[in-house]
């Protein structure tokens, strides 16, 4: 699964807070390491510390719902100290701070509000793997060691934050197959992940699930 990028979404808090120099910030965790967490009841998921160690950050956009139709609210390139989003990688994960332009930007008004009353309160990232290990993958419920993440190239302030094994289906259909893929692939000790590969494991992934 080296080669895909894939989302994770997370509960964890995001805060709406008001900066001197940049005006109408906000601040949150999208990437907290020793934290496990259930993957659509197929396996638990833990970020090891010191996986970001290596990882390209060159250039994040920062969106809500992972809507990538809709303009970037902000943007991290480099990391430099002009960019509208800034990064900062430590000892418990990744910390963002968002400067949001509300005074021109309808969206990015709305995205604060909603932060602000607590309407929006989870964080979601997208990003590559690079190193993982798997555990106990002869059982029901394995847990996948996350132990460098090669790229994250977008942030998300998400609706829905946390992945629930009784709603996942519904809300994320490619989530699901992205699981169940990862799961079998370890199993299988398969190590062909080139697009093509994938797309056909998700259209038999898709065949026994009855084409839904």
């Amino acid at each position: 699964m080296k080669n895909e990028l894939i989302r994770r979404n997370y509960d964890f808090e995001i805060r709406a807070e008001k900066d001197k120099k940049k005006g109408n910030v906000i601040v949150g965790r999208p990437i907290v390491y020793d934290s496990k967490t259930d993957i659509g009841g197929f396996f638990a998921e833990v970020i090891e510390r010191g996986a970001l160690k290596k990882t390209n950050l060159e250039d994040v956009r920062f969106l809500v719902n992972h809507d990538q139709s809709k303009i970037p609210l902000a943007r991290s390139r480099k990391n430099t100290k002009n960019s509208t989003m800034q990064l900062t990688v430590d000892n418990d994960g990744m910390q963002i701070q968002v400067e949001l332009d509300t005074e021109n930007n309808t969206e990015a008004r709305n995205l604060y509000s909603a932060i602000e009353r607590g309407d929006i309160t989870g964080m979601s990232f997208m990003f590559g793997i690079d190193d993982e290990e798997w555990e106990n993958l002869d059982s029901d419920y394995p847990t996948r060691h996350i132990k460098a993440i090669s790229t994250v190239v977008e942030v998300s302030a998400v609706t829905f934050p946390a992945y629930k094994d009784t709603s996942i289906s519904a809300r994320d259909k490619s989530a699901v197959d992205t699981a169940r893929l990862a799961v079998d692939t370890a199993r299988s000790g398969e190590v062909d992940t080139t697009p093509k590969q994938l797309e056909l494991e998700k259209l038999k992934i898709k065949f026994l699930l009855g084409g839904k």
